[in-house]
């Protein structure tokens, strides 16, 4: 099976539906056998994601920097816990341990990674999967912004077309981990 990599949120003060979602997906993954990949927290929907995972009994990696580990932020019961020494390290071996991508709903650092992912995958540094999971609409204002920008010649279409987009986590999971190219 795959090493998955999820980008998410990890706010303490997001709605449970949120929440909710990110302890399923990780549960999920867990259950087809997969290895969660997360940014090592243990708060917000980071936090529900690998306790999703563990609930499956799936195996977890986290990758964290230092600079969180002193925040005590840090998901400690990850069977891997991989400490970097920024946030641009974190991305690097993110990246590195990961078959696939799946960003759920978060803010600026969700983002961030998501498009470290999808910016390299353009240049053709890698060809691994990425799906964005638009939850009730979450990412809409984004996506027809970027769009916009593919309309306007800033984003090539083939690159845009790099970044799948599903509207369910069950159609996620059918983007992200096609049978005949993830083992």
């Amino acid at each position: 099976m795959a090493a998955i990599g999820v980008f998410c949120a990890s706010s303490r003060t997001l709605d449970q539906r949120w929440l909710d979602l990110a302890f399923d997906t990780g549960a999920e993954l867990a259950r087809r056998g997969h290895t969660l990949v997360s940014g090592g927290g243990c708060v917000g929907m980071m936090g529900a994601l690998t306790d999703g995972a563990r609930s499956a009994g799936g195996r977890t990696v986290g990758v964290i920097p230092q600079a969180l580990v002193d925040l005590e932020v840090a998901d400690l019961a990850s069977d891997e816990l991989v400490v970097t020494d920024s946030m641009a390290a974190r991305k690097t071996v993110m990246m590195d341990r990961s078959d696939a991508f799946l960003t759920l709903p978060g803010g600026l650092g969700t983002l961030d990674e998501l498009f470290e992912v999808w910016t390299t995958a353009t240049l053709a540094m890698h060809t691994k999967p990425m799906v964005l999971l638009d939850t009730d609409g979450f990412y809409r204002p984004l996506l027809d912004w970027l769009t916009t920008l593919t309309d306007q010649q800033f984003i090539k279409p083939a690159g845009q077309s790099l970044l799948l987009i599903a509207e369910t986590l069950p159609a996620a999971l059918t983007l992200l981990t096609p049978p005949s190219t993830l083992h």
